[in-house]
This record gives structure tokens, sequence and C-alpha cells, in this order.
């Protein structure tokens, strides 16, 4: 069996075994022990999936107690804990949320706190609201910049989400100690939606001042070049959702548009300083940013244009050097 299976299942009877303990009242604090321990090795990757597991062994801990039908069952005796934010119980998922009084254990506990305001329940998503901004600031930073990572990312395709949830992970994100967090793992991330994430993050205007930072250290170049960009533009933008737009109603044929939105930053960034370091970058994608710029303030940067294209048109990438090349043409200079 490989590694990450075997994770699993040693993680599946973590989650047992603890049920199983609260149930009985006998070991729950060594089953606590156990199930921390072992989520706290979960990746962030499937959080569906480990929704519908936990709903599962949450309905079979049930049926173990009381093998009869639902409607002859006893009330409940086990006390609620974290997993019952996955209970397919919605009155379970509210009180819990509402009875939470400590900081998550671990980022994917807190992971499923943040998924409950996208809950098909209205009142769920209310009390996530209202107690997910106090659950987060009991919680370590990194578990809360960790579980925002995940979140971030898919929270622009969650349908029931509204506008108030929406504030309320951007709270999270002004936190000082979280946003320090979240600027590393995006300056330091090798793979992964680190520029969708710098993007999601600009909602807030927190990260303007690491703007020049994140352009000059991320290791990704489609980060270096959005913050490039973005102090190029003077404003941030963001990928919001997606939106039904007919195209033909006597066919009933149409299609679903990106919905951006921006705001203006909060500082500004001297121009000319910003194009040079970002046509000097070691990367021609972001190298193409500094060219698509040059080209639109061709004729107001008088000499420097020059300097620029002509550092463009030699350039190694023949794309950004063709770029360079036709800007040399519009100054009537030899290429």
């Amino acid at each position: 069996m490989s590694k990450p299976l075997e994770l699993d299942s040693t993680t599946l009877d973590a989650i047992r075994e603890f049920l199983r303990a609260s149930t009985s009242g006998r070991g729950t604090a060594e089953a606590t022990a156990r199930l921390v321990a072992q989520t706290d090795r979960v990746p962030l990757a499937h959080l569906d999936g480990w929704e519908r597991s936990i709903r599962s062994e949450l309905y079979t801990i049930e049926v173990e107690r009381s093998p009869v039908p639902w409607w002859r069952r006893e009330p409940r005796k086990r006390p609620l804990s974290w997993l019952d934010l996955c209970s397919r119980d919605g009155h379970a998922r509210e009180k819990t949320l509402r009875c939470l009084s400590t900081g998550a254990p671990n980022a994917l506990l807190l992971a499923l706190a943040m998924r409950r305001l996208n809950d098909w329940v209205p009142q769920v998503r209310q009390a996530a609201r209202e107690h997910l901004p106090l659950i987060a600031g009991r919680s370590n930073p990194d578990h809360v910049a960790d579980a925002l990572w995940e979140t971030l990312v898919h929270q622009i395709s969650w349908g029931r989400m509204e506008h108030a949830d929406r504030e309320v992970l951007d709270a999270m994100v002004t936190v000082e100690p979280v946003a320090i967090a979240l600027k590393k793992r995006i300056v330091t991330a090798t793979a992964g939606p680190a520029a969708s994430m710098l993007a999601q993050v600009g909602r807030s205007p927190v990260f303007d001042r690491w703007l020049t930072e994140i352009a000059r250290d991320a290791m990704q170049p489609s980060v270096r070049a959005r913050a490039c960009r973005a102090q190029l533009e003077g404003r941030m933008v963001w990928f919001a959702g997606r939106k039904w737009a007919w195209s033909d109603l006597k066919w009933a044929k149409g299609k679903f548009e990106p919905v951006l939105e921006e705001r203006l930053l909060t500082l500004e960034f001297p121009f000319a300083d910003t194009l040079k370091c970002t046509l000097e970058d070691r990367s021609p994608l972001v190298r193409y940013v500094g060219g698509e710029f040059l080209l639109k303030h061709l004729h107001s940067m008088g000499e420097e244009a020059l300097w620029a294209a002509r550092k463009l048109a030699s350039d190694r990438s023949p794309h950004v050097a063709a770029r360079g090349r036709f800007m040399l043409r519009e100054l009537g200079e030899p290429t």
C-alpha cells in the first residue's frame, strides 16, 4: 500500500477511535491527542473527500450506538466536537460552531470550519460568520494561513457564499501575523496557486507594502509577473467568479463569463524604477509584462524608452525580442 493510502487509513482509524471514545466516555483524552496528531499530517488538497469520509464515520457511529430505525433512536448522547462540523445534521453543524470556544488544533479542522461559509443551511452560514473570527483569533496564525491558502483559491466557485461571508475571510487576511505567514508562503512557494493567492489576498491593502519584495524575491515567475503588473498599473485585479451571459436567447445559447474586480493601490510605485526591475528579471514571462507597459508609454518616456526598447530587442526570448524590435521601429531606430 502506498504511503498516502496508509496515512489516510491511519487517520480514519483515529477518527473512529475518537468517536467511539467520546460516545463511551472512556479514553477520550488519548483518543483526542491521537486525532489531533493524525489530522495535523493530512494535506488540505482533498477537503471534499475528507468531509464526506468524516460524515460517513459520524453516521456509522450513530448506527452502531443505536441499531434501530432513525425515528426510534434515542437523543444524541455523544458531546459535540470539531468533527461535527461535517455532520449531515444542520442543527449539529450550527450548534458546533456556536459551542467552539477555543482555537483550532490544526489547519484541517479550521479549514472545515471555514467551509461552513458555503454551507447549504443559511443558519449555519450565519453561525460561521459570527464565530469564525473568534475561532481564528484564538488559533495559531500558521494554521490560519494554511487554511486560508486552501480556502481562498476555491471560494470563488462557492455558489452559496455571500458578500458578508467573503468579508469574514478578508478580515482574517488583514491580521498581521496571518498576513506575514501568507506573504512568506507566496514568496517561497515553488509550485501551486501562489499567483492566484496573491490576487485574492490583494483584495486587502495590507499586501501593498510587500509588492516590491514579492516582485523581486518570489520563486514563481507568475507571482513576480502579477506583482510587477499591479505596481505598473497602480491597481490590483482579481477573479471574483463567473456569471451567465446569453449569446442567443432564441436558441437558448449562452456561456459563463469571468467576473473581475479591482481596487487602486494605496501606495505609489516609481514607474521607471519598477519598469527597469521588470525588464531585468530572470524570467521572460516577467520581461514580457515589462515590454507591454513600455509599449503603452513608449512616446512619453524619452531616452529611457530607447534604452529599454534596445534591451528588449536583444533579449534571448524570441517573443520578448520581437516586441522590442517593433518598438524600435516605432521610434524610428534601425533594428
